[in-house]
């Protein structure tokens, strides 16, 4: 028989949400709709009723996107399954185990929302969610997501690119990178409780990388608003990158000079680079990465260089040494 043990990070039931507050959560959830690319929340006022939610395998209760329009780049390959791209996630701060952040993640209230600007920016400040978003159709992209320890998704994800955004922002001539920020807080993301990680998670890109057509600021998946185990409500895609460059619930973007700092590659300078783009022919430490299992399959396939990117991106490193610069 097996026993399921309570762990550090586990939500104790006298810090689940409080019902009201998550009613009204599910209130926003149901009503919310991206028109005109401006997402609303609450305070904001719709000029209609939002759509029915689509089908899905995994019953969510989160708004259906309208106006989606088909993104460039799309791959042809077919999705992987709604139902295993929602419940087989990596998000530390809701806990190690893959089903850990679909089981935590309800305890995260992702409206309002706003994300600090700042660094070589001409327009610093803090903008709540709709207004860094509007004025931008919402596009859908089927991107291949391939994860470092050796599997891989094909996911349908609904946002922006990232590029119209930086360029509102109006970079300086000092901007060289763009450093990212995910939301602290223990009470609601129960992992944080735990020194599993140097909260909070940082990421980064150089500039042109963020600035790439495929550099996808997304806030949906499968038509619909991301779930919280998927990083709602605002997460970065970079699909030539391993996933765990696409940093999620983003509450900070830094323009800067210098190189930032990551998450990954502070803890494990030797296993996880700055760039982590995907490379076969190089091997993280304990396992290879010249072959993958897609995540709905058994057997095997060879993993791409640049996870089948490298006709779009690989110009970005024209001169570098890819084994080094990892």
């Amino acid at each position: 028989m097996l026993i399921r043990r309570l762990r550090p990070w586990d939500l104790p039931a006298r810090e689940v949400t409080d019902e009201a507050l998550y009613l009204r959560r599910r209130d926003f959830l149901r009503g919310a709709a991206l028109t005109a690319g401006a997402l609303l929340v609450p305070g904001c006022q719709s000029s209609g009723e939002a759509p029915a939610a689509a089908a899905t395998e995994a019953p969510t209760n989160l708004a259906a996107i309208p106006g989606i329009v088909k993104g460039p780049f799309t791959t042809d390959e077919a999705p992987t399954s709604e139902k295993d791209a929602t419940s087989y996630n990596n998000f530390y701060e809701f806990g190690t185990d893959k089903t850990d952040p679909k089981e935590n993640g309800g305890s995260l209230i992702t409206a309002p929302w706003s994300v600090k600007i700042e660094g070589e920016v001409g327009k610093p400040g803090t903008l709540a969610l709709e207004d860094l978003l509007k004025g931008h159709a919402p596009e859908e992209r089927i991107y291949r997501h391939r994860c470092v320890e050796a599997w891989s998704m094909v996911i349908p994800w609904v946002g922006i690119p990232f590029a119209e955004v930086l360029k509102r922002l109006e970079p300086t001539s000092k901007a060289k990178y763009v450093a990212f920020q995910t939301l602290v807080n223990p009470q609601q993301m129960p992992g944080q409780r735990r020194d599993v990680l140097d909260w909070p998670y940082r990421e980064g890109l150089r500039l042109d990388e963020a600035m790439h057509p495929l550099t996808l600021l997304t806030f949906g998946m499968y038509g619909k608003l991301l779930p919280n185990q998927n990083g709602a409500p605002l997460r970065l895609v970079v699909p030539w990158k391993y996933g765990f460059k696409g940093i999620k619930s983003i509450v900070a973007i830094r323009l800067q000079e210098t190189q930032p700092e990551t998450t990954w590659n502070m803890m494990a300078p030797s296993e996880y680079g700055f760039y982590s783009n995907v490379n076969p022919e190089v091997d993280h430490p304990r396992w290879s990465q010249a072959s993958e299992r897609r995540i709905g399959e058994f057997r095997r396939r060879t993993t791409l260089p640049f996870n089948g990117y490298a006709d779009q991106v690989a110009s970005l490193y024209a001169g570098m040494d890819l084994r080094k610069n990892f």
